[in-house]
């Protein structure tokens, strides 16, 4: 698979990915495909990232036909069901066939993600002591972070392990937190979540 030549800022490679995958058990219907404000979420996050000079932008997973229609292009999460760092991988793995980029990668249930935050991750694009850059408010949220290459050895390794959780994985990494508004890591998990 040939990836579409990524984006580059200040000389570094950088392409997007939303996970789009989940089961969405709590919110009770896809949560990448429900309007907030009008756009639906999956959607939402995708432009705020784009338009930071992020790109190519893909979703990872999910509904693909629902994807498409609203302008996104999606990407076979290759371990479907067994969580984010699934989705992760694949982005990774994706975004690197043809040579090494960093991706910034943001769950589709983050609809109020904003220009400041991916700004503030994307700071750090170029650095070399790092695996990955983390959003941080009131607690960590590996599901808005700029990854780099780096990173797969031990996340493969770890998922190859059996490890499924992101936040223990993120632990064995070279990794930089940067706080960010709270209101920017709200997830959308449940109807009332929206209110």
């Amino acid at each position: 698979m040939t990836v579409p030549t990524p984006n580059l800022i200040n000389g570094c490679a950088i392409a997007g990915a939303v996970l789009t995958g989940g089961a969405s058990r709590r919110m009770g219907r896809d949560k990448a495909l429900l309007e907030v404000a009008g756009v639906v979420m999956a959607r939402r996050v995708a432009d705020v990232i784009r338009a930071c000079g992020c790109g190519p932008v893909v979703a990872i997973g999910g509904d693909a036909a629902g994807l498409a229609a609203v302008g996104l292009v999606s990407i076979t999460d290759r371990w479907p069901g067994e969580g984010p760092l699934g989705g992760i991988l694949t982005a990774l793995e994706w975004a690197s066939v043809d040579s090494p980029t960093c991706v910034l990668v943001v769950a589709t249930d983050l609809p109020w993600l904003d220009a400041a935050t991916v700004g503030a991750l994307i700071a750090h694009l170029g650095r070399t002591d790092v695996d990955v850059v983390a959003a941080r408010s009131d607690r960590l949220e590996p599901l808005c972070a700029l990854w780099w290459p780096s990173a797969v050895a031990t996340l493969a390794g770890r998922f190859a392990g059996g490890e499924r959780a992101v936040h223990r994985v993120i632990t064995a990494l070279r990794c930089h937190e940067v706080t960010v508004a709270p209101r920017a890591l709200t997830n959308v998990n449940t109807p009332g979540d929206l209110d």
